[in-house]
């Protein structure tokens, strides 16, 4: 799967409580929709200040590096 599949598995890996809602959301969006959420991870690059913590998650996409951007995750959500 896409990135989300991944990561759902990382998390569910690590045996981190399964968060209430994932969701995709376009970046264009993401004024209206981030507050929805405690995290954001985007595969584009952002800059600006949705209210929650942003992570640039293209890792997922690569496949490269997870488990570093995993850590940063799990810092900013406090788990």
């Amino acid at each position: 799967g896409g990135a989300l599949h991944k990561i759902k598995t990382a998390m569910e890996q690590r045996g981190l409580p399964n968060p209430e809602s994932y969701g995709p959301c376009a970046v264009a969006a993401l004024g209206m929709n981030a507050k929805n959420y405690d995290l954001v991870i985007t595969t584009s690059k952002v800059t600006a200040d949705y209210g929650v913590p942003v992570v640039f998650g293209l890792n997922f996409i690569t496949g490269i590096g997870i488990e570093p951007l995993v850590d940063d995750i799990v810092k900013k959500l406090g788990l």
